[in-house]
Protein backbone atom coordinates (compact mmCIF):
# COMPACT_ATOMS: atom_id res chain seq x y z
CA UNK A 1 0.00 0.00 0.00
CA UNK A 2 1.33 3.33 -0.90
CA UNK A 3 1.77 6.22 2.21
CA UNK A 4 0.90 9.51 1.73
CA UNK A 5 4.49 10.46 2.33
CA UNK A 6 5.94 7.63 -0.39
CA UNK A 7 8.28 8.49 -3.40
CA UNK A 8 7.99 6.42 -6.09
CA UNK A 9 8.26 8.43 -9.31
CA UNK A 10 10.95 10.13 -11.03
CA UNK A 11 9.00 13.88 -11.02
CA UNK A 12 8.26 13.19 -7.55
CA UNK A 13 12.18 12.81 -6.99
CA UNK A 14 12.83 15.52 -9.13
CA UNK A 15 10.41 17.76 -7.25
CA UNK A 16 12.23 17.36 -4.40
CA UNK A 17 15.81 17.68 -4.96
CA UNK A 18 15.67 19.79 -8.06
CA UNK A 19 17.88 19.98 -11.18
CA UNK A 20 21.98 19.40 -10.65
CA UNK A 21 24.08 22.11 -11.10
CA UNK A 22 26.15 22.27 -13.91
CA UNK A 23 29.55 21.07 -12.37
CA UNK A 24 27.50 18.09 -11.74
CA UNK A 25 26.92 17.30 -15.32
CA UNK A 26 30.44 18.47 -17.19
CA UNK A 27 32.12 15.71 -14.56
CA UNK A 28 30.82 12.58 -16.10
CA UNK A 29 32.58 11.56 -19.13
CA UNK A 30 32.65 8.29 -21.23
CA UNK A 31 36.38 7.41 -21.03
CA UNK A 32 39.43 7.33 -18.39
CA UNK A 33 40.27 11.16 -18.72
CA UNK A 34 44.10 11.75 -17.49
CA UNK A 35 42.64 13.01 -13.91
CA UNK A 36 40.79 10.35 -13.75
CA UNK A 37 43.45 7.74 -14.65
CA UNK A 38 45.66 9.97 -12.13
CA UNK A 39 42.87 9.11 -9.19
CA UNK A 40 43.10 5.15 -9.75
CA UNK A 41 46.60 5.21 -10.20
CA UNK A 42 46.10 6.81 -6.31
CA UNK A 43 43.41 4.63 -5.11
CA UNK A 44 44.16 1.00 -2.74
CA UNK A 45 41.11 0.33 -2.61
CA UNK A 46 37.71 -0.02 -4.58
CA UNK A 47 34.22 -1.55 -4.35
CA UNK A 48 33.02 -4.00 -6.95
CA UNK A 49 29.21 -3.74 -7.46
CA UNK A 50 27.33 -6.43 -9.68
CA UNK A 51 24.12 -7.97 -10.48
CA UNK A 52 23.33 -11.96 -11.24
CA UNK A 53 20.31 -13.83 -11.07
CA UNK A 54 20.28 -14.11 -7.32
CA UNK A 55 20.38 -10.69 -7.16
CA UNK A 56 23.01 -7.47 -6.27
CA UNK A 57 26.60 -7.74 -4.35
CA UNK A 58 29.54 -5.61 -4.10
CA UNK A 59 32.66 -6.45 -2.86
CA UNK A 60 35.97 -5.31 -1.80
CA UNK A 61 39.24 -5.05 -3.73
CA UNK A 62 42.44 -3.77 -2.71
CA UNK A 63 46.32 -3.63 -3.23
CA UNK A 64 49.07 -1.37 -3.71
CA UNK A 65 48.07 1.60 -5.36
CA UNK A 66 47.45 1.42 -9.13
CA UNK A 67 46.17 -2.14 -8.20
CA UNK A 68 43.74 -1.69 -10.85
CA UNK A 69 45.09 -0.70 -14.51
CA UNK A 70 44.84 1.39 -17.27
CA UNK A 71 44.90 -0.28 -20.32
CA UNK A 72 43.57 2.59 -22.08
CA UNK A 73 41.26 5.41 -21.81
CA UNK A 74 38.40 2.79 -22.26
CA UNK A 75 39.81 -0.28 -20.77
CA UNK A 76 40.79 -1.23 -16.84
CA UNK A 77 42.43 -4.51 -15.45
CA UNK A 78 42.03 -5.46 -12.41
CA UNK A 79 43.57 -8.72 -10.74
CA UNK A 80 41.13 -10.79 -8.78
CA UNK A 81 43.04 -12.54 -5.72
CA UNK A 82 42.50 -15.63 -3.26
CA UNK A 83 39.63 -14.96 -1.34
CA UNK A 84 36.95 -17.34 0.20
CA UNK A 85 36.27 -19.03 -2.86
CA UNK A 86 32.21 -17.55 -2.77
CA UNK A 87 33.34 -16.31 -6.22
CA UNK A 88 30.14 -14.31 -5.85
CA UNK A 89 30.88 -11.10 -8.06
CA UNK A 90 32.54 -13.51 -10.92
CA UNK A 91 29.44 -15.51 -10.88
CA UNK A 92 27.59 -12.54 -11.50
CA UNK A 93 29.85 -10.82 -14.11
CA UNK A 94 29.21 -13.93 -15.84
CA UNK A 95 25.54 -13.46 -16.11
CA UNK A 96 25.69 -10.57 -15.98
CA UNK A 97 28.34 -8.12 -17.35
CA UNK A 98 27.44 -5.10 -16.09
CA UNK A 99 29.34 -3.89 -13.05
CA UNK A 100 30.25 -0.60 -11.12
CA UNK A 101 33.45 0.68 -9.34
CA UNK A 102 33.69 2.35 -6.29
CA UNK A 103 37.77 3.99 -5.48
CA UNK A 104 38.68 5.47 -2.70
CA UNK A 105 42.28 7.39 -2.00
CA UNK A 106 42.76 7.50 1.58
CA UNK A 107 42.93 11.68 2.82
CA UNK A 108 41.24 12.18 -0.15
CA UNK A 109 37.48 13.04 0.13
CA UNK A 110 36.77 12.94 -3.61
CA UNK A 111 36.03 9.19 -4.99
CA UNK A 112 35.32 8.17 -8.54
CA UNK A 113 33.13 6.39 -9.93
CA UNK A 114 33.58 3.78 -12.79
CA UNK A 115 30.31 1.97 -14.68
CA UNK A 116 30.77 -0.51 -17.17
CA UNK A 117 30.85 -4.12 -18.68
CA UNK A 118 33.40 -6.90 -17.48
CA UNK A 119 35.13 -9.89 -18.48
CA UNK A 120 37.14 -12.53 -17.50
CA UNK A 121 40.50 -13.79 -18.55
CA UNK A 122 43.01 -16.23 -17.34
CA UNK A 123 45.51 -14.82 -20.02
CA UNK A 124 49.26 -15.81 -18.88
CA UNK A 125 50.39 -12.83 -19.55
CA UNK A 126 48.07 -10.89 -17.77
CA UNK A 127 48.54 -13.13 -14.72
CA UNK A 128 52.19 -12.54 -14.78
CA UNK A 129 51.85 -9.00 -15.23
CA UNK A 130 49.66 -8.55 -11.91
CA UNK A 131 51.62 -11.27 -9.90
CA UNK A 132 52.55 -9.62 -5.90
CA UNK A 133 55.09 -11.68 -3.68
CA UNK A 134 55.38 -14.34 -6.86
CA UNK A 135 51.85 -15.51 -7.01
CA UNK A 136 49.86 -14.17 -9.96
CA UNK A 137 46.10 -13.77 -9.25
CA UNK A 138 43.88 -15.91 -9.91
CA UNK A 139 42.27 -14.23 -12.91
CA UNK A 140 41.93 -10.79 -14.22
CA UNK A 141 38.87 -8.65 -14.58
CA UNK A 142 38.86 -6.76 -18.01
CA UNK A 143 36.08 -3.96 -17.87
CA UNK A 144 35.13 -1.71 -20.67
CA UNK A 145 34.69 1.83 -19.44
CA UNK A 146 30.98 3.19 -20.60
CA UNK A 147 31.10 6.49 -18.24
CA UNK A 148 33.49 7.67 -15.01
CA UNK A 149 32.62 10.60 -12.81
CA UNK A 150 34.31 11.81 -9.21
CA UNK A 151 31.45 11.96 -6.56
CA UNK A 152 31.64 15.05 -4.11
CA UNK A 153 33.22 14.50 -0.67
CA UNK A 154 30.70 15.61 1.38
CA UNK A 155 29.88 11.93 2.30
CA UNK A 156 33.45 11.12 3.38
CA UNK A 157 33.48 14.65 5.06
CA UNK A 158 30.08 13.89 7.37
CA UNK A 159 31.52 10.19 7.79
CA UNK A 160 34.92 11.67 9.20
CA UNK A 161 36.45 8.45 7.51
CA UNK A 162 40.01 9.87 7.33
CA UNK A 163 39.84 11.27 11.07
CA UNK A 164 42.74 9.97 12.84
CA UNK A 165 41.44 7.49 15.51
CA UNK A 166 41.88 8.43 19.05
CA UNK A 167 44.55 7.00 20.53
CA UNK A 168 42.81 4.78 23.11
CA UNK A 169 40.17 3.72 21.13
CA UNK A 170 38.81 0.38 21.57
CA UNK A 171 37.20 -2.30 18.79
CA UNK A 172 33.72 -1.61 19.74
CA UNK A 173 32.33 -4.44 17.00
CA UNK A 174 32.46 -8.10 17.33
CA UNK A 175 34.98 -10.27 15.96
CA UNK A 176 34.83 -12.15 12.99
CA UNK A 177 35.44 -15.27 15.20
CA UNK A 178 32.32 -13.54 17.76
CA UNK A 179 30.38 -13.07 14.99
CA UNK A 180 30.82 -17.06 13.23
CA UNK A 181 30.14 -18.38 16.87
CA UNK A 182 26.91 -16.07 17.57
CA UNK A 183 25.33 -17.48 13.93
CA UNK A 184 25.49 -20.67 14.66
CA UNK A 185 24.73 -20.56 18.17
CA UNK A 186 28.41 -21.50 19.12
CA UNK A 187 28.60 -24.71 17.18
CA UNK A 188 31.56 -22.66 15.77
CA UNK A 189 34.94 -22.52 17.56
CA UNK A 190 35.07 -18.54 16.95
CA UNK A 191 37.59 -18.38 19.87
CA UNK A 192 40.06 -20.54 17.83
CA UNK A 193 39.01 -18.26 14.81
CA UNK A 194 39.74 -15.02 16.42
CA UNK A 195 43.53 -16.49 17.50
CA UNK A 196 44.41 -18.33 14.22
CA UNK A 197 42.87 -15.16 12.11
CA UNK A 198 45.76 -12.82 11.79
CA UNK A 199 48.43 -15.47 10.84
CA UNK A 200 46.10 -17.12 8.76
CA UNK A 201 45.50 -13.84 6.85
CA UNK A 202 49.50 -13.09 6.16
CA UNK A 203 49.80 -16.60 4.91
CA UNK A 204 47.02 -16.21 2.29
CA UNK A 205 47.26 -12.61 1.39
CA UNK A 206 48.74 -13.63 -2.10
Amino acid sequence: MTTPYAIDTVAQLEALFGQPGDASLKKEVPYLHPSYQALIAASPFAALATLGPGGLDVSPRGDPPGFVAVQDEKTLLMPERRGNNRIDSLRNIVADPRVALLFLIPGVGETLRVNGRARITAEPELLARFAMDGKPPQCVIRIEVETVFFQCARAIQRSKLWAPLPADAKREVPTPGAILSALTESAFDGTTYDRELAARQRATLY
